[in-house]
């Protein structure tokens, strides 16, 4: 990370001309050469090869810490984060990068991130990682049904994805659609009922730590 642009060019280069002549490349190496492209002389293209390559499949997530290096790559998905008043870039960016204290927070842990995914309800699944700051429920309800968010002591957060329904409670009831962001109240039941195939997230405080308090 402390090289110079001149010996991480170098570095990539002699890769790129190494991979360029194999036959088979691996998943990881296909996607080196990818990067390259995108981010020539850049070093997050090296550190490629330090990081696992996870690729999820539809309704699957996976949590990651404080102070773990990451790199979201293509695709579409749902990121629900803790309040943050720090976020250092490695690289793979155009935006500044500051080495030495990148450097100084890793974790520097090894293993693979666990993959989430648990049912709720028939339409439901939660997502519940191991620390109190947030949950998240992915709701697909099919045209015409209906479920119940029940009610939590904070304040939960809404986003539609895809589709329309109807959204009501005892002090409010409206039609949401595709692209609208909703807070409801805490400590009351949420009812959802739909006109059109509906895909919904809700994310709210981890219900562990209301269990631990």
């Amino acid at each position: 990370m402390f090289a110079s642009k001149d010996v991480i060019s170098k570095a990539l280069s002699n890769l790129k001309s190494r991979l360029n002549q194999v036959r088979q490349l691996t998943d990881k190496e296909q996607l080196v050469l990818h990067l390259e492209k995108q981010y020539p002389a850049d070093a997050g293209v090296l550190t490629a090869f330090l990081f696992n390559y996870v690729k999820l499949k539809p309704g699957e997530a996976l949590h990651l810490g404080a102070n773990e290096l990451h790199a979201y790559l293509h695709g579409e998905c749902i990121e629900c984060m803790a309040p943050s008043d720090n976020v250092v870039r490695a690289g793979l960016t155009s935006k500044n990068r500051d080495v030495q204290i990148l450097c100084s927070m890793l974790t520097y842990k090894q293993g693979f991130p666990e993959i989430l995914r648990v049912p709720l309800n028939p339409y439901t699944r939660r997502y519940l990682p191991p620390f109190h700051e947030f949950e998240v429920d992915c709701c697909i309800l099919p045209k015409g049904a209906s479920v119940v968010f029940p009610a939590v002591p904070a304040p939960p957060v809404f986003v539609v994805m895809e589709g329309e329904g109807t959204m009501y409670a005892t002090s409010f009831e409206d039609v949401v659609r595709e692209g609208d962001a909703l807070c409801a109240p805490a400590n009351t039941d949420i009812s959802l009922r739909t006109s059109s195939e509906l895909h919904i997230y809700r994310a709210g405080v981890n219900s562990r730590f209301f269990h631990a308090s």
